[in-house]
């Protein structure tokens, strides 16, 4: 059987019907992905501009847990794939050496020993990128790179198709679950920023910062913020010279 057949016959088997909508089609696929190349999960981002990557879905919440500890830890395999355009094959070792704020956050909170990021065609929404999963850090080298780059390119033509049904307001993918809570990040960036009186970066800083120290990620933080339940004076720098000390 073709990788073309057994990935569509993998995508046909996604038959949950929690799954159905247009919007979770990237959750369907990278749980495709996952059983046509028989790796742990997988997940599926796009670059939006710049530095920018927007998640679409993942194969399961631990695989979604792992694409907020990188965006947490500000850096990682996928981001990598993203900015150089070329596939990354991290071991554990790797991820250490490479990343070791995010390697080590990957060991505390899933059972992820190594990651491959493969950058894929580009979508409506930017250059994506397909990151796979791996609880022994040895199946890596069992990958078949060939079937892995083929599924990547399946994975950006289904994208690709339904942007091109899709009506007026864009695809339905690029409002997944995990695209808009990744967007109510944005806000919560901007509330801070605001605050604050500082630029998005800065303000995304102090967010890592704080979500480092309290061992959480920046979605949680960022959900605080637009809750309610943070202020964003919270996170200041002790050494600003605005902070009021009492």
């Amino acid at each position: 059987m073709s990788i073309a057949a057994r990935f569509r016959a993998a995508l046909d088997a996604v038959d949950d019907p929690d799954l159905a909508g247009p919007e979770l089609l990237p959750v369907r696929l990278t749980r495709a992905c996952a059983r046509t190349l028989g790796v742990d999960d997988a997940g599926l981002s796009v670059g939006t501009g710049g530095e920018d990557r927007l998640p679409l879905g993942a194969s399961s919440e631990t695989a979604v847990l792992a694409e907020r500890l990188q965006f947490t830890a500000g850096n990682g395999p996928c981001e990598t794939a993203q900015r150089h355009r070329e596939p990354v094959f991290a071991a554990f070792p790797d991820l250490q050496r490479r990343w070791p704020a995010f390697a080590g956050l990957l060991a505390e909170q899933t059972p992820y020993r190594a990651v491959v990021a493969l950058p894929i065609g580009e979508t409506l929404a930017g250059p994506g990128v397909l990151d796979l999963f791996f609880v022994d850090e040895s199946a890596v080298s069992a990958l078949d790179v060939f079937a892995a780059m083929a599924v990547g390119d399946l994975v950006a033509a289904a994208l690709g198709e339904a942007a091109v049904w899709a009506p007026w307001g864009g695809p339905a993918w690029l409002h997944s679950p995990a695209a808009q809570h990744r967007g109510l990040v944005w806000t919560a960036i901007g509330r801070v920023g605001m605050d604050l009186g500082t630029d998005a970066p800065a303000a995304l800083d102090l967010l890592r910062c704080a979500a480092w120290t309290a061992d959480r990620t920046v979605d949680d933080l960022a959900d605080d913020v637009i809750a309610g339940r943070l202020d964003p004076d919270a996170l200041r720098p002790p050494d600003d010279p605005t902070t009021f000390r009492g």
